[in-house]
């Protein structure tokens, strides 16, 4: 039995899964204290950059970048 095309289509769904797999970790997106989600996007501006190096749009100062070492500078 030839497995490739059986193979070739789970690889293409594990490929399409990826991304709404990494929102749902928390890769890329966040939930604000109302319980909304909000997923940043490149044409979002960051409102501070953590001291991991990693930026943050949160809406809120409360609890930005938390899980990143803190504020290093703010942004806007």
């Amino acid at each position: 039995m030839n497995l490739a095309p059986v193979l070739t289509v789970l690889v293409v769904a594990a490929t399409l899964a990826l991304p709404a797999a990494t929102e749902a970790r928390g890769h890329g997106a966040h939930r604000h204290r109302d319980g909304s989600h909000a997923v940043a996007t490149r044409t979002d501006i960051p409102t501070a950059r953590c001291r991991d190096g990693s930026d943050s749009y949160s809406r809120h100062r409360r609890g930005t970048c938390s899980h990143h070492g803190g504020v290093a500078v703010w942004l806007r």
